[in-house]
């Protein structure tokens, strides 16, 4: 185990602990999400359905600002107890706070795309700063990619092209909460493998409180994430696996790569049919895969699922393809 950890999160016997410590996230999620909810109402902080929207009724959104007050704790308590990050690692929280206020005021006041790019790249460079951009990829089975110069560039672009997959997926019940709750559960379960507890605790957290906020988000939807969360979630599962041990950042990355294959895969099939199609790629739409489905008349709910799954599927195949490679 890595050094400075508690021992409530590093032993064999922390059963209980580890299961405290998601349930306490998912707990203190739901119920800041439905207090959320509430004075978003009362403030009139709600997405109206328009010709674009998934939806029906006027709903409060900017619940996925409980998933980053429980992150922000997650990581307040883990600092505490002297669980040792990257080096300079404050950057990365930094750049996950950049992230999350420039996303809550677009929920709140439309922020220009520009100027959401332009702070989401600062923040990518904040957490490249922190953790130093990848050097090398284990691929498991498939052997090794040495990134090389090409190391910064790549980071920055993985970073900011999570983040806005992640909020382009974000478009209807429970789909952006059930993937993150499955992509950081397999993140989290390949940290704990690899015996990195700080990336490990930090995916548990993130999981379970993307899981108490589908509590609300479920279909139908009491709460939507808002770009606060979606946005903030992708930057995060874009930058866990960087905050892991050098050995052990090789092969997560990947394994977080694999396990988002579904949502990267809509997202840039999308874009590359909508630049083909001439329109602009900067205005709202309803073209995506998860959307058409819903449009030929599935529920919301089963088409989150099909996405869980897939999800799943990618990331449980990857582990067996990775954990072979994993260090002594």
């Amino acid at each position: 185990m890595r050094s400075g950890l508690p021992a409530c999160l590093a032993t064999a016997s922390g059963t209980t602990e580890w299961a405290a410590w998601c349930g306490l996230a998912a707990v203190v999620s739901a119920v800041l999400t439905y207090l959320i909810a509430r004075a978003a109402t009362a403030v009139g902080v709600l997405d109206r359905p328009n010709a674009r929207s998934s939806h029906s009724r006027p709903t409060p959104r900017g619940g996925g600002l409980a998933i980053v007050a429980v992150l922000l704790l997650a990581i307040a308590v883990l600092a505490i107890r002297g669980v040792a990050g990257p080096e300079n690692g404050w950057w990365a929280v930094a750049g996950l706070l950049v992230v999350a206020v420039v996303s809550g005021l677009d929920d709140v006041a439309s922020v220009p795309a520009p100027a959401r790019l332009a702070a989401q790249m600062l923040a990518a460079v904040m957490a490249t700063m922190a953790a130093g951009p990848v050097r090398s990829v284990e691929l498991g089975w498939f052997g090794s990619w040495d990134v090389g110069v090409a190391g910064w560039p790549l980071t920055v672009l993985w970073i900011v092209g999570l983040t806005n997959a992640f909020n382009f997926m974000d478009g209807i019940d429970g789909i952006a909460g059930l993937t993150a709750v499955v992509v950081l559960g397999v993140l989290g379960y390949g940290a704990w493998l690899a015996e990195d507890t700080l990336a490990a605790a930090l995916a548990a957290a993130g999981a379970s409180a993307a899981a108490g906020f589908l509590v609300w988000n479920w279909q139908p939807a009491r709460i939507f994430m808002g770009d606060v969360g979606s946005a903030s979630l992708g930057y995060t599962i874009a930058v866990l696996p960087l905050v892991a041990g050098e050995p052990q950042r090789r092969w997560l990355l990947p394994l977080t790569a694999v396990a988002m294959t579904p949502f990267m895969l809509d997202t840039g099939l999308t874009l590359l049919r909508r630049l083909r199609n001439g329109e602009n790629i900067l205005e709202a739409h309803r073209t995506h895969f998860y959307q058409r489905r819903v449009i030929a008349g599935w529920s919301h709910s089963t088409v989150a699922v099909l996405y869980g799954v897939a999800s799943l599927i990618a990331g449980v195949a990857a582990l067996a393809a990775f954990v072979p490679r994993l260090p002594a």
